[in-house]
């Protein structure tokens, strides 16, 4: 396996591990293991995200970690949130992300002549 996915699969897995620990995956009430929505766990994501535009947008310091920019934060956040999703569904992120980077290098929309190009992606 490639050491990229390797890595990021091994951090995803301490995050669910530590998140499990923490009793994110248990009944509040009972202590018993309980399975986690995954529209409400992506929604936290995109809230995290939001937060991120929002630090961003202001120029804020995090109030949490207030040496730290906010946006900084936030998107530490988002990968918090994205690598417990990922382990909790036990998928392969790490590979995933090597993957959609090799293909993304031979895309020809990724390719800069084509996004200067009447058209082409401005972001």
């Amino acid at each position: 396996m490639n050491l990229w996915a390797e890595a990021l699969n091994d951090m995803a897995d301490v995050v669910f591990r530590e998140n499990v620990e923490m009793g994110w995956y248990s009944d509040p009430a009972t202590g018993l293991r309980k399975d986690r929505n995954v529209g409400e766990l992506l929604c936290l994501v995109h809230s995290e995200v939001s937060e991120a535009m929002e630090g961003h947008r202001k120029n804020l310091m995090d109030d949490k970690l207030p040496d730290r920019p906010m946006i900084e934060v936030e998107l530490a956040d988002v990968v918090i949130r994205v690598f417990d999703l990922a382990a909790y569904l036990g998928l392969d992120l790490g590979g995933a992300v090597v993957a959609k980077r090799l293909f993304n290098a031979q895309r020809e929309d990724h390719k800069l002549e084509t996004r200067m190009a009447a058209g082409g992606k401005a972001f």
